[in-house]
């Protein structure tokens, strides 16, 4: 039961363009930047480097921002981070936010200062870049190593890697090779030829081939075990990925794996875990008046999901809103077509394909399939669809004006007002929108009336009442509600 050394799993994270598909091109030799779509790394994934003789686990995690959850996974499943920054930019959003990932998961980080080579690249613009975001790097008030490095000459790269094992050598990362494997899920994927499969890092122990893999509620059976280069192996050690095909379902992309000795056992221990996952949030409640954009969303891993969910969330209309009716992993199929077809939805398809019969369905019933493998592309499509499905307003009538006066309550979805009436009526239910200055900054609607503390339906006589609304910015004082109904055409 004694541990041993074990080689560090490292996140590399920054923002979009930085280099870090680049950098990690260069450290393994082989070239991953020229298959992706729009040069942007989309999904997690693994592989192992040598240097001075020692293996280093490296994870690359996107840069997108639509990719934040997956970068959280990717850091919560590192020991070491590297920040990367480019010289020509210095610190950038996704570069904050992955600063938050890294600093979640309570793991120390080297900074890569990327495309030094460039001719406007500014090194000491960005390194105060840095220190103007807080983190105090070496030789400007703080102790954060870095490396300047150049991923086209491989200037830097190897001062880079050094820095990384010094760090593995001081946070002394063991592992108990004799034990059995536990680790997380990078990522899952549906695979036609062999299902359900995921790619696993192992942190403790090591993976042979005996017993059944548990992943949540997900469970497979360990008939082989491929490397990150899709060779099949015996074993996989402390700090390797391991890809394993035929799952029960997907797995979920950051959860924990365990080994059970049979099917039974895995069984038990799956289902255990099922009823520990929380049940799906209910969904939103549309207000009234709003159109409904309903959309199927299919992917190539179960990771991207999330992340056009995160994308989906920043598109809104006063007017319309977007209903995810469906969503999965795997090619477009005839299934998910009938569904499109009863509820009037759109297929979203996100680095997959669509199936023979599906595509044929398809272009019987008049379903649109939109295919997708850049996500800012399939955002600002989904955008359109959205301002397309909103009913149009030919003009506006007001009902009713008042004066905010204090805020008493706000959540997420509604809050408490108090108010003097101006003029007009304010009725329960009513369309509102909320004025600041001359400037309109929000749209809801009224969803509880009160005067002298009492319910009622309609405002129409001087005086202060309460008033609740459903709005996505906040009242302040001297703001003004103001009641209105679309006029007649």
């Amino acid at each position: 039961m004694a541990r041993i050394a074990r080689p560090p799993v490292i996140a590399v994270m920054g923002h979009i363009d930085h280099g870090k598909s680049s950098l990690l091109d260069y450290i393994r030799k082989a070239s991953v930047v020229a298959g992706e779509a729009g040069g942007i790394t989309q999904h997690v994934a693994a592989y192992i480097a040598l240097h001075g003789g020692r293996p280093v686990t490296f994870l690359d995690t996107p840069g997108h921002e639509a990719f934040k959850a997956l970068r959280t996974r990717g850091a919560a499943a590192a020991d070491i981070a590297i920040l990367v920054v480019a010289a020509d930019e210095g610190v950038m959003p996704q570069t904050l936010d992955a600063l938050d990932a890294i600093k979640e998961a309570n793991i120390p980080f080297i900074v890569a200062i990327t495309k030094i080579d460039k001719n406007n690249a500014d090194i000491e613009r960005a390194k105060l870049s840095l220190v103007e975001h807080g983190v105090y790097i070496e030789g400007m008030g703080g102790d954060v190593a870095y490396a300047l490095v150049s991923s086209k000459t491989g200037e830097g790269v190897p001062e880079l890697l050094d820095l990384v094992l010094l760090t593995a050598d001081i946070i002394e990362l063991t592992a108990d090779s004799d034990a059995t494997a536990t680790g997380f899920v990078l990522e899952s994927t549906q695979d036609q030829r062999r299902g359900a499969s995921a790619t696993l890092i192992v942190k403790d122990g090591t993976l042979t081939q005996d017993g059944f893999v548990v992943a949540g509620d997900a469970y497979a059976p360990i008939r082989f075990i491929e490397d990150f280069l899709g060779k099949r192996v015996e074993q996989a050690g402390p700090s390797e990925p391991a890809r394993i095909s035929g799952f029960s379902k997907l797995p979920a992309a950051g959860s924990l794996f365990s080994i059970a000795k049979n099917k039974k056992a895995a069984e038990a221990e799956a289902s255990k875990n099922a009823s520990l996952i929380a049940a799906a949030p209910e969904r939103e409640e549309t207000a009234e008046g709003i159109a409904l954009l309903p959309l199927i969303v299919k992917t190539d891993v179960a990771g991207s999901i999330d992340a056009i969910v995160h994308e989906f969330k920043k598109i809104t209309h006063e007017r319309a809103a977007i209903r995810i009716i469906a969503s999965g992993v795997g090619n477009v199929s005839e299934n998910d077509v009938k569904t499109a077809n009863a509820s009037g939805g759109t297929i979203i398809a996100f680095n997959t394909g669509t199936d023979a019969v599906a595509r044929d369905l398809a272009e019987r019933d008049h379903v649109t399939i939109l295919s997708f493998s850049i996500i800012y592309e399939l955002a600002e499509q989904v955008a359109n669809l959205l301002k397309e499905r909103a009913p149009a307003e030919t003009g506006e009538k007001e009902l009713g004006r008042a004066k905010v006066l204090k805020a008493f309550s706000s959540s997420a979805k509604k809050q408490v007002l108090g108010a003097r009436y101006l003029a007009g009526t304010l009725t329960l239910g009513d369309r509102v929108k909320l004025i600041r200055g001359d400037e309109e900054i929000a749209r809801g609607s009224i969803t509880n009336l009160q005067q002298a503390r009492i319910d009622t339906k309609e405002i129409r006589v001087e005086g202060d009442f309460g008033i609740e609304i459903e709005a996505r910015e906040s009242a302040v004082y001297g703001d003004e509600l103001v009641a209105f109904a679309a006029a007649q055409a």
